[in-house]
């Protein structure tokens, strides 16, 4: 009731002329705290003005990956003050544990690259656990970019291209557009193995 409640206040935002203040900074709370995605602002807002689709993306991308600066020093530097009790309050510590014995350096460059594509696991739970594994941050930063970036603005490119109707085809292609990610994703990694490792040291 309350998730319901609080997404119908966000699609609300998208008709008013701050619309764009709102996306951002939703956007970037998005990253480390708030438990509604940033798209559900995105989409109304470039539906209502398609034209400038590509720089809500653009506002949108800014502010997540800022958020997820900003999220990663948090957990880098006051996880038992206050990481550890945000998660407890939101009923997340249990899973970010279980993230946190499991997982290598290595597959939470995975993790990050999924959470910015579709949001599975929460982007405020791998960007938390970025900064509490001391994860480089500048691999960090470039995965946010790419994943999310990716996100918003193939979302610009659909709506500019077809206005409300990309809306109802990823709803109806969704169950074959996630694992496309994940192939996308894989190929990204791929690449990251060959080219970049090198250049970026976990």
């Amino acid at each position: 009731m309350i998730l319901n409640s609080v997404k119908l206040w966000t699609i609300s935002l998208a008709k008013r002329r701050t619309a764009p203040y709102w996306l951002g900074f939703i956007a970037f709370i998005e990253s480390f705290i708030f438990f509604i995605p940033a798209d559900v602002l995105y989409i109304p807002i470039a539906l209502v003005r398609p034209k400038k689709a590509y720089f809500y993306a653009f506002i949108a991308t800014f502010f997540s990956v800022f958020g997820g600066i900003f999220g990663w020093c948090l957990g880098y530097f006051a996880f038992d003050a206050i990481v550890k009790p945000l998660l407890e309050f939101t009923n997340q510590y249990e899973n970010f544990k279980i993230l946190y014995n499991d997982t290598t350096q290595e597959f939470l460059a995975v993790l990050l690259t999924i959470s910015g594509l579709t949001h599975l696991p929460p982007i405020k739970i791998t960007t938390l656990l970025a900064g509490v594994t001391h994860f480089n941050l500048w691999l960090f930063i470039f995965l946010c970019i790419l994943s999310r970036g990716t996100r918003f603005f193939l979302f610009a490119w659909l709506i500019h291209r077809f206005g409300s109707q990309a809306t109802d085809w990823l709803s109806r292609h969704f169950k074959w557009f996630m694992p496309l990610c994940f192939l996308l994703l894989l190929f990204i990694y791929g690449l990251y193995i060959l080219f970049l490792k090198s250049y970026f040291s976990l």
